[in-house]
Order: structure tokens, then sequence, then C-alpha cells
């Protein structure tokens, strides 16, 4: 008797669970489309775009958007959190006319791409998609260049397509920093900020299906694919694709540009540099204005290795280890600034200004030989710390040498009895 009990329980719960999944089913006039905006200048989420799902059947009155993209910037120790790699986002739904509104709103522009599905791929697609907006199905682990909310959409489609989506090939050889860069080409500051933080792996030449990170790339590859059914039959993957919405270039304007761009900075700083090392060398280092300034440097130098270090070994993000603006940009930079300022660390503060001077010595002498795309303003970045390493070398060399010169005409003297 348990057992009939079990089994009619187990029955209803299915019943209960399940209801408006079995109430909807797609007729043969439904759409299921892919929705690509443009960037939006607004965040710095959004420069590289957005995707999203649309499935629409006017005979049950159905026209949702399914999207990959919600993530909920409140939660606690969100920006810790993002940074370790270990932000979670989530399959939200909303409706077509929401969607739009939105984006209409931002001043995006809204490509429509209906994917050419049978009936019975439409169904299975849809049920895939609500099971998956499910409370307990909807979250994911964000991964900004391998699972993303343009890799997901493409992923779904591929999934149930009853053949072999065949993509065009690649155009060129890119990088993943080829194509960050493409998007991020108006905000050369977060370009450089990108380009501090990401390492050798996304240097890496890329194909065309690893492309399709970036939403705009989805799309095109999408208008040139071909779904290979069988040995006979193969068509076209986009039945028909339109712009439902046009740019709007007052609402969606870029930034304005900063005259401090980062290679300018750069070169301001080294000539900053330069003036400090020959105070310095002139005054006989009785000025403290170097001691502030290298301060000042080394103590920014410090923080972003910290940030560097941490994103290479604490961090669950892609392409950040390894990463060779470490040798620049390192935390013992930070420990430097405090023993700047204690005397009898003089020794101390000797040799980690020789180190760092060999380092950089080294690392711009071999720049072009890195297996890294460095940005260029890294140079005279790295050129500033060289110097003011080398200068305080120079300047503490000179005066142990005074020192033992003192010394020894002392011992002199003291010997001839004077």
């Amino acid at each position: 008797m348990k057992i009939v009990y079990s089994f009619i329980f187990f029955f209803l719960i299915i019943q209960i669970s399940l209801p408006a999944l079995a109430q909807v089913h797609l007729s043969n006039s439904a759409r299921i489309s892919l929705l690509t905006a443009s960037p939006w200048n607004g965040a710095v989420y959004a420069f590289f775009g957005h995707t999203a799902i649309r499935v629409q059947d006017d005979s049950t009155a159905m026209d949702k958007v399914y999207n990959y993209g919600f993530f909920d910037p409140s939660q606690p120790h969100f920006i810790y959190h993002f940074v370790r790699g270990k932000t979670d986002y989530i399959l939200g739904v909303t409706s077509f006319n929401d969607f739009l509104y939105e984006y209409e709103y931002k001043g995006q522009q809204v490509t429509e791409q209906e994917i050419r599905l049978f009936p019975d791929e439409k169904q299975q697609l849809y049920e895939a998609l609500f099971l998956n907006a499910l409370p307990e199905n909807r979250g994911y682990r964000y991964n900004y260049m391998y699972d993303n909310c343009s890799t997901r959409p493409r992923d779904m489609i591929e999934k149930y397509v009853d053949g072999v989506i065949q993509y065009p090939s690649a155009t060129g050889e890119q990088t993943y920093r080829d194509l960050l860069h493409e998007c991020l080409a108006n905000y050369p500051w977060y370009s450089f900020g990108i380009d501090l933080l990401i390492g050798t792996e996304a240097d890496r030449i890329i194909g065309v299906r690893e492309k399709m990170f970036i939403p705009a790339y989805l799309m095109h590859s999408f208008n040139e694919a071909v779904v290979q059914k069988n040995d006979t039959l193969s068509y076209a993957l986009v039945q028909s694709s339109t712009n439902i919405l046009s740019r709007d270039n007052e609402r969606n304007k870029i930034g304005e540009q900063m005259f401090f761009t980062p290679i300018i900075t750069a070169f301001a700083l080294l000539v900053v540099s330069i003036l400090v090392s020959m105070l310095q060398i002139v005054k006989l280092n009785k000025s403290k204005l170097p001691k502030r300034y290298d301060t000042l440097l080394f103590g920014m130098a410090g923080l972003g290795g910290i940030v560097v270090f941490f994103l290479m070994f604490f961090s669950e993000h892609p392409a950040t280890n390894p990463n060779w603006n470490i040798v620049w940009l390192n935390l013992f930079a930070l420990v430097a600034t405090v023993l700047f300022w204690v005397k009898s660390a003089n020794r101390v503060v000797y040799f980690y200004h020789f180190i760092n001077f060999v380092l950089l010595t080294l690392f711009l002498l071999m720049w072009w030989l890195i297996p890294q795309q460095l940005p260029v303003a890294t140079i005279p970045f790295s050129m500033s710390l060289w110097l003011r390493s080398a200068t305080n070398l120079f300047m503490l060399r000179k005066r142990n040498a005074t020192n033992r010169r003192f010394t020894s005409s002392k011992y002199l003297k003291a010997g001839w009895g004077q």
C-alpha cells in the first residue's frame, strides 16, 4: 500500500511542477530568433553588445525574450566575487516589449535573425529554455570569454538544431585581445586596463567559433552559417534578418575623449621622473621631494601589482596567468614605499632598487620578445620606475663611497696622531 501511495504522490508532484510546460505547445507558425544589441556607451559591461533569444507565437499570445545576461550587483561582496571570477549570472525571462523598451531607451540598435527551425526543433528548444529559466536551473558561472550571454544562446540553438551547423571560415588571424581592442577602441583607458590584467592566453589565435563571445561576431557568423541536415540536404541557418531598432546617436553617444590617454600620461610621467632625478643629483639627495615622489610612484605600481598578483593566483578568470606585466607591476614595490622612510632599512632599499633595476632592464631590452602583447604605454611607465631605481642606486653608492672615504681619512689621521 505504501508503494501505491508513493507512486500517487510522485505522480502528483510531476503534474504540479510542469503545468505551464504541458499547457504551451508552439504552433507551426511560431518563430524563434536571435536578438543582437549593439554596444551601449553607458556602462563598461555593455561596451561589447548583447545577445538574447526571442520566442514568438501569435496563436498562443506568447512573445518572450530569454536573456542570459542578468546579474545582481547588490549581492553581498559582489566586487570581490567578480574579481575572483565567481560571479553567477542567471537566465532571465522578459516580455519582448519590455526588452525593446529598454534598448530603445538606451539608443541601441537591435537586429533580429529568425532561425530556420522545424516545428519539433522549435518545441524542443522552447522547452529547454523554459526548464533552464526555472529558479533552480537558471544560474550559471559567468566567464567573459568562454561562457557568457552570447555563447549560451549559440549553444542552445546548436543543441536543438537537428543537423550540423557549419560556420564560415575565420577571416584573418585575430586573438581574444584583438577583439577586446575593437570593442574598446573609443575608450583607451579601459583598453589599457584590460591589457594589464589579461595575460598570454589572450594572445592566442582563435577560430570563428571562439570569436562568438562577442555578440556582433555571433550575429555575423549566424548570417553565413549553413545547417548540414544530411548528405543531400543543407540550408541557411538564418531565415531572415531585420533591424528592428536603429541606433540613436544622441542617446547612445560615445563619451568625451580625454586628452591624457595612457600613452600621453606615461610619457608625461617619464618627463617628471627625469626632472625629479636631475633634482636629486643636483641637490645631492638633500631634498625630500624625490623620496615623496618615489613613495607615490612605487606605491601606485605596488597597488597595481597586488591586483595583477591576485588575478594570476587567486582568480578563476581566464587568461590572467601568466601575465608579464607583473615584472613592472609587483607587490614588492608597495613594501618598498614603507622602507623608503626607514633609515635602518637603507641596505634593504638598496637591494630592492638593484633587483628592480636589473629586472626592468631585461624587461625593456626584451620587450619585443615577450610572448604577450603589451600596450606601448608600458614602456615609458616602466622606464619611469627603471630611472628612479637607477638614480637611487647611483646616489646610494655615491653616499657609501663618500662615507668610506671619510671613515678611511678619519682612521688615517688617527694613526698620525691628529
